[in-house]
Parts: structure tokens; sequence; C-alpha cells
């Protein structure tokens, strides 16, 4: 299932306002899993091995958290500011895991500026189709300026 975003865009630091807000929307797919654990090589069971994992705590197998986490990376790169985004940092705390089927949304909020810099702090979010929390961080980012 493809991801959801309304484009790609490139938005200058000076129009990006405290309290704007930009989101992505995306089902994981077994493939998805199965993908991501062959690129990074994590082939931790409780990710790729069903039988394994109906007997953890959570009775399925449940998405790598940096999966989950990654998409905050599209966020930032393609909707908020978008192409000229420099990805300084990321605060990430995993609250409920995700699982095979479930949407996930995740959504960027700029809640504070520093104009000197060019940076901003993102409030970073990753909910799923029930609403719920599963990720809640933090992010810094700067806006490059273009080269003339």
């Amino acid at each position: 299932m493809p991801i959801h975003t309304s484009f790609v865009v490139e938005r200058p630091y000076e129009e990006i306002e405290i309290g704007e807000t930009a989101s992505i929307t995306k089902m994981i797919s077994e493939a998805d899993i199965v993908n991501f654990a062959g690129i990074i090589g994590d082939f931790n069971p409780i990710h790729v091995n069903p039988e394994y994992a109906k007997n953890t705590m959570f009775g399925e197998r449940i998405a790598h958290g940096m999966l989950t986490a990654s998409f905050i990376s599209t966020v930032v790169g393609c909707c908020l500011p978008g192409i000229n985004a420099l990805y300084l940092s990321q605060e990430t705390k995993f609250v409920k895991p995700v699982k095979i089927g479930d949407t996930i949304t995740a959504i960027g909020e700029v809640i504070e500026k520093n104009d000197a810099k060019r940076r901003f702090t993102m409030r970073t979010i990753v909910k799923n189709q029930r609403d719920e929390v599963v990720i809640d961080g933090k992010a810094v980012v700067m806006c490059m300026k273009k080269e003339v």
C-alpha cells in the first residue's frame, strides 16, 4: 500500500510557523516488515516468525519500532519543511506496538523556532487507526538555504 502524502514540498524557513503540522499515512504490511528486516538485518523473531511471536506478550508479530519511527523522516523530508530539510536529531519513545495491517499516521508539529540557526523543533507522534499514540517524540530540523 502506498504512503499517502499530499506532495513533496520545499518550504523556506521563513514561511514555517509555530503550530504548523504535516502528516503521512501508511498501512503496515507483512512485506514492509520483511523488507525492512532484510534491509537492516534485524531478523528478531518477534518481527518475522509467527510461531515465535504468538507466544510473546503481543500474541503476534509486531513491526520494528524503527520502521514505524522512520515515517517521521518522511514527514520531515517530504512535507515539513520538505526537500530542504536537514534532520538533526530525534527523540523517540515507543509507546505501543504496531502490528501487520495497522494503519499509522506520522505527524509533525512545529513547537519552537530558532531563527539564528534556521532550526525548528517538532513534536513528532505516530498514531494507529484507533487514534492511539504508538510513538511520541521530538525532532530538531534545520532548513538549508539554496546555494545561489
